[in-house]
């Protein structure tokens, strides 16, 4: 076989909405780049794994690289990628879709469809990680959104990390007559259904199938070579 292949890695979820998100995210990789050979895996929920996927394509390509499809780095990008690749000298794995002013972008469209009033507190939610590194992505994000708003935003996490969601909520609600959250996730699922019990007047869509999220997986494969 003498094209690259490109293995978008998601976590993966039950949740069917979700699923097609990432089903989507992959037609339009697909066709964005017709001389790659574009897989799907996962690294949680659904199958295929990206350990089986890399083995099926690392013997028989020129070059494999996972993109993952997740928006921080945390153990999935550290551990099950990271070892999933290792294995062969011509895989390797992208760096993850955040940090990139693309996401506080469209977080900001969320925000807007959501329409969000002058003296609105905003808390952007992400899903968490005990790796205190993956924080940085959605601390990023909510830097960047806060100069596109104008105003203070704070972040909660949906698990493993602190202040969680409903923390944050609470932290921002003296003095606001409305709480927003956007939601700094790609997809429904687990992590967007808890969002509205956090006690928020607003919840955003997820990120979802962007074109702009397509174009930034493909990036991430170019600047992986």
């Amino acid at each position: 076989m003498s094209r690259p292949v490109l293995i978008l890695c998601a976590h993966g979820t039950a949740n069917p909405q979700g699923q097609q998100v990432v089903s989507t995210l992959h037609v339009l990789v697909r066709d964005a780049r017709p001389d790659l050979q574009v897989e799907l895996a996962y690294v949680d929920v659904q199958r295929p794994s990206v350990v089986d996927v890399v083995a099926e394509w690392a013997p028989v390509a020129p070059e494999v690289v996972v993109v993952p499809v997740l928006l921080a780095t945390g153990y999935h990008v550290q551990v099950d990628i990271a070892d999933a690749v290792v294995p062969f000298e011509n895989a390797r794995s992208a760096a993850p879709l955040g940090p990139d002013p693309v996401l506080s972008e469209i977080l900001a469209e969320r925000i807007d469809a959501g329409g969000l009033k002058p003296d609105d507190a905003v808390v952007v939610a992400a899903a968490g990680s005990s790796r205190p590194d993956a924080r940085y992505a959605p601390e990023q994000a909510a830097r960047e959104l806060a100069e596109r708003l104008g105003r203070e935003v704070t972040v909660g996490f949906g698990a493993s990390a602190r202040p969680t969601v409903p923390e944050a909520v609470e932290a921002v609600r003296q003095g606001h007559p409305r709480v927003v959250i956007a939601a700094y996730l790609l997809a429904p699922g687990y992590f967007h259904d808890q969002l509205h019990q956090a006690g928020a007047d607003v919840v955003t869509a997820p990120l979802g199938a962007d074109p702009r999220l397509a174009e930034l997986i493909v990036r991430r494969f170019e600047e992986s070579r």
